[in-house]
């Protein structure tokens, strides 16, 4: 099979983890495909994989609970045309698998697959990447070290304002292991390391309570939380609660909103980046399929999904599929030129794999899926976006949001946000709810700021109850129409 040549010692680890220990080995892999090949089928993967997961929860001054769990297995997928067999276990041994391989039997007919399994020692592919260090986060730092961190963060946040009445911090760590064997002959793995801090606060003044939010994360150890970097976080959580105390109610109707650089990025993730995932546009369900070529944005309009980028939360050195992830140009200049791909879909859109295959664990099957999705920079000083807008909103933070994939149409609640107003930002405002459809909004963009920032490291998006880490960005932004639900 073949070796990714960046990840020869991913793929020793995730061999010693996955497949010695249970009496697996390459032989009996290579015979399990070729078995679900005896049918007529287009494509077969095994996807191994064992997680090591850990939590940890403060609240009112004290570290009140934390978990810890495993959880390893492998699935089995069979693919003939649109029809998709899939089986999983828990249980790695050569029996569980072989049952799971003969549930994939039912979807294709007996007489010789389309493709054959290779033999071991076919080139490597030189193209994959080593995006981030392989390490297990959970062992970088012992228990105490853990409840230290997050007690530190609680004193940080208490000590910016008497105002701050609770305080509330998660740290999440994550070891992933994951080892792809594919019918073409690939054998691919991963070592995916993940950790997180969340940092929720509480103000209070006159009666009046509002909370803020700050927190981050990426592909390393525990150890990236400095002091200067948690520092940051809490800053971000303070200063939102604070600015929200003195907020008065969002005006509502139509006008021009400015959206800041980073994490606003994910309203283009939910209201344009579903829209361009594969699945929705062979099928028909997107606003956008059909599009390719056609001007879907304004002028300056460029978006891309960079799943390449080093250490971000977003990111992988190979998909769920064990191809290479890669950076994929969705919208250029206001034009669209490609869709987010997974094996399945590409082959029946007769299109490039893009390498954003992903599923949360072996137990589900894989969907195009974004990795980390942004707007490029443009011209535009964001001092000038600003002095441009007589009357508006300058959203710099937003909560939750829904969309509707089948048109684009998006509600999202912002949870920092200011009035414009001749030119200047001046009150703060609670309440203000974005609401437009995507294709539309991205026709209306008349400004491109020059200060692209992607988001600090906190994405998690949902799928077919599917749930993955992803990362967003973007400049600032001027959109010259949207309808802005207040409670003025």
């Amino acid at each position: 099979m073949n070796r990714i040549k960046a990840n020869l010692n991913s793929l020793a680890i995730a061999k010693n983890t996955l497949l010695t220990p249970y009496g697996l080995d390459e032989a009996l892999l290579t015979g399990m495909l070729s078995d679900i090949f005896t049918r007529r089928v287009d494509y077969a993967d095994l996807y191994f994989q064992a997680t090591h997961s850990e939590s940890w929860e403060l609240e009112e001054g004290q570290v009140k609970s934390g978990s810890f769990n495993i959880d390893q297995g492998v699935g089995v997928r069979a693919v003939a045309g649109e029809r998709t067999a899939f089986a999983y276990s828990d249980d790695l041994s050569p029996a569980a698998l072989k049952q799971a391989v003969a549930t994939t039997h039912a979807l294709g007919r007996q007489g010789g697959g389309r493709a054959r399994v290779k033999l071991a020692n076919s080139p490597p592919n030189s193209t994959a990447h080593q995006l981030y260090l392989g390490v297990n986060p959970l062992a970088s730092l012992s228990a105490n070290e853990k409840i230290a961190l997050l007690e530190r963060v609680e004193r940080m946040a208490r000590s910016r304002d008497p105002r701050i009445k609770q305080v509330m911090a998660n740290l999440a760590g994550e070891y992933d292991v994951v080892l792809i064997a594919r019918g073409d002959g690939t054998l691919a793995a991963d070592i995916r390391p993940l950790v997180r801090i969340s940092i929720t606060v509480i103000a209070e003044q006159n009666g009046r309570r509002e909370m803020g939010n700050g927190g981050g994360g990426g592909r390393f150890a525990y150890d990236y939380f400095s002091d200067a970097i948690l520092a940051g976080y809490v800053d971000d959580a303070v200063r939102s609660a604070l600015v929200n105390l003195d907020a008065q109610p969002a005006p509502a109707g139509l006008m021009s909103v400015v959206l800041g650089p980073g994490w606003p990025g994910v309203l283009l993730h939910e209201a344009i980046g579903h829209g361009l995932e594969g699945d929705f546009n062979r099928k028909g369900a997107s606003a956008f399929a059909g599009c390719i070529g056609q001007r879907v944005a304004a002028k300056g309009v460029s978006v891309v999904d960079d799943g390449t980028l080093e250490n971000r939360r977003g990111s992988l050195n190979i998909d769920d599929e064990g191809n290479p992830t890669q950076c994929t140009t969705l919208i250029e200049d206001g034009i669209l030129t490609g869709y987010i791909q997974d094996t399945l879909n590409a082959h029946l859109m007769k299109m490039p794999v893009t390498g954003n295959a992903r599923r949360e664990s072996y137990a589900d099957l894989p969907l195009p899926r974004m990795t980390n999705t942004y707007m490029l920079n443009g011209d535009k000083d964001p001092r000038e976006i600003i002095a441009s807008v007589k009357n508006g909103i300058y959203a710099v933070n937003f909560g939750g949001g829904q969309v509707d994939i089948t048109n684009g149409k998006f509600v999202f609640s912002t949870s920092e946000a200011y009035l414009i107003e001749n030119g200047k930002i001046t009150s703060p405002v609670k309440g203000a709810t974005l609401i437009g459809s995507g294709p539309e909004s991205l026709k209306y963009i008349s400004m491109i700021g020059n200060d692209m920032a992607l988001d600090t490291g906190i994405g998690v998006c949902g799928k077919e109850g599917q749930s993955v880490p992803v990362g967003v960005g973007q400049p600032t932004l001027r959109i010259d129409r949207m309808t802005v639900g207040g409670t003025a």
